[in-house]
């Protein structure tokens, strides 16, 4: 028994579901191809002022150079070798970047890829982002090095060599995604070398991982690896801190893998959480936000401190990925900001806010054809007003956002309180008694006096505006001495909806 107690405990601790942020930062934002000396100055000038917790950033290790089509996004998913040199920087820069966000507070966690190497239609030669040569064809990657006996392709059972079959647990671990060379990470020298690159990141100051693709890794291979970790920085974290890690499984049912499996390595994506609010914002097939008032488990989402949320992410905003076109975008900014706005403040899960760049889209025959395009501009102008240029759309910028990730700040911590609804598509839900939020997705107007929990005054709505001083920049909110406030908010409201938190008092 106590040898049963013992081992339970060492798989707690090395499962790795802290996110590391600082105390009171309680979501990231993924700074999707910036560069890391935009994601520097960014983390000093804005994220730190602004209570983000952290970065998600690009993959940092050496790519492929796609020119056919023009240097897609996607060719930052298709590795040569885990040296640091990407079209966002170099390894001083990176270097640099992780120092000085680490020293302002924001941390770094990275896109990790090492289910896989380049597609096998790679080629061969140099034309890669560091120089290093490669031979897809022969499976040799000389930068690692990596040699034919380090791939799946003796495993793999399929005509293709590439998964033909979702509901084949093995085919999806055990082939290749989408023609990218699957690495043999049940072999101890894989393993030992994806271990060297992330301890190497570790050794520089990161927090944490996002491992891409993890629904086709085996769990018990990743835990063999992340089980091989070093502890984080102590320049930055306290001794003995394990990385975060947080795995993309895609899991909306009906499939052999599941979420299940991966809990214990560390948390998982949950992208049922921004196939399902979209298609509820988006009132389809007769969905309500009435309905969410059992957000989260009760939705059949995975546990809530193992579960990693998001709106949108580089991958659905496309269209690839889960939850086809009910997944919100930028494109839709209203209801965009609605549904982050209600992601920020319900406890529900870890959140990661995306910023994104833009692209021309063309849809044809229900598929974006334009969904490839790379950033237009390597570098991210910030204008006058705050927003964003040169492509570059900075979701994490726009006032309604960047003040809702104060509101989890604020409301860290507190219960889930006070919910009301119309029967309809008009709720509020309160956090304990500092913060309170209410939304018109209704079309018509909201005129309703309801318990905010909160302690009588004056409040500013953070959503139209925000407190500057002595004063509310948009709506102000009155609260009474039973807690109660009237709220207005019409249909036709460029932001239907109302956010008020202790720290926005006057």
């Amino acid at each position: 028994m106590k040898l049963l107690l013992l081992l339970v405990a060492v798989g707690l601790c090395s499962a790795q579901y802290n996110p590391n942020t600082k105390a009171g930062r309680t979501s990231i934002v993924h700074l999707f191809e910036w560069n890391w000396g935009d994601i520097a100055a960014e983390c000093e000038r804005y994220l730190a002022p602004n209570g983000f917790g952290g970065v998600q950033i690009s993959p940092p290790n050496e790519n492929i150079i796609v020119t056919n089509p023009n240097r897609p996004w996607y060719e930052r998913y298709q590795p040569v070798s885990y040296k640091l040199c990407t079209r966002s920087g170099n390894e001083q820069q990176f270097r640099d970047m992780v120092t000085r966000c680490n020293n302002v507070g924001v941390y770094i966690y990275v896109d990790t890829i090492i289910n896989h190497m380049c597609g096998s239609g790679g080629g061969s030669g140099t034309h890669s982002t560091c120089g290093s040569s490669f031979n897809a064809g022969s499976r040799d990657f000389p930068a690692v090095p990596y040699s034919s006996l380090d791939f799946n392709d003796g495993k793999c059972r399929t005509g293709s060599g590439e998964i033909e079959n979702y509901g084949d647990a093995n085919q999806v671990r055990n082939c290749q995604l989408v023609g990218l060379l699957d690495l043999a990470l049940e072999k101890d020298y894989v393993r030992g070398k994806v271990a060297d690159y992330l301890n190497n990141l570790i050794s520089i100051g990161v927090a944490g991982f996002r491992l891409d693709a993890a629904k086709h890794m085996w769990p018990g291979d990743i835990k063999a690896i992340t089980d091989r970790l070093a502890n984080l920085n102590t320049k930055w974290f306290p001794g003995g801190t394990r990385p975060f890690i947080f795995q993309e499984v895609i899991d909306l049912g009906g499939e052999s893998i599941s979420v299940n499996e991966y809990f214990g390595v560390g948390r998982v994506t949950e992208f049922k959480y921004g196939a399902k609010l979209g298609t509820a914002i988006r009132k389809w097939n007769g969905e309500k936000l009435s309905y969410l008032k059992n957000w989260g488990e009760g939705w059949g989402f995975m546990p809530s401190n193992r579960a990693l949320v998001f709106i949108d992410n580089h991958d659905n905003q496309r269209g690839h990925g889960a939850g086809g076109s009910s997944i919100l975008t930028f494109f839709d900014a209203r209801l965009y900001k609605m549904g982050v706005g209600f992601m920020l403040a319900h406890p529900y899960g870890f959140t990661r806010v995306m910023s994104s760049f833009s692209w021309p889209r063309n849809i044809v025959n229900g598929r974006d054809v334009n969904d490839w395009m790379g950033p237009s501009s390597s570098s991210v102008s910030i204008n006058g007003d705050g927003t964003c240029g040169n492509g570059w759309v900075c979701e994490h910028r726009w006032r309604q956002i960047k003040n809702m990730v104060s509101f989890r700040n604020v409301v860290d911590g507190q219960a889930f309180t006070n919910w009301w609804d119309n029967g309809s598509n008009q709720v509020a839900f309160g956090r304990g008694n500092r913060g309170f939020i209410i939304l018109n997705n209704d079309d018509w107007n909201l005129d309703v006096t309801v318990n905010t929990g909160l302690p009588a005054g004056t409040y500013c709505d953070v959503i139209s505006g925000q407190k500057e001083g002595s004063r509310c920049t948009g709506k102000q909110i009155g609260v009474g001495s039973d807690g109660s406030a009237r709220f207005q908010i019409s249909n036709n409201d460029e932001d239907p909806f109302v956010a008020i938190h202790v720290d926005a008092r006057l």
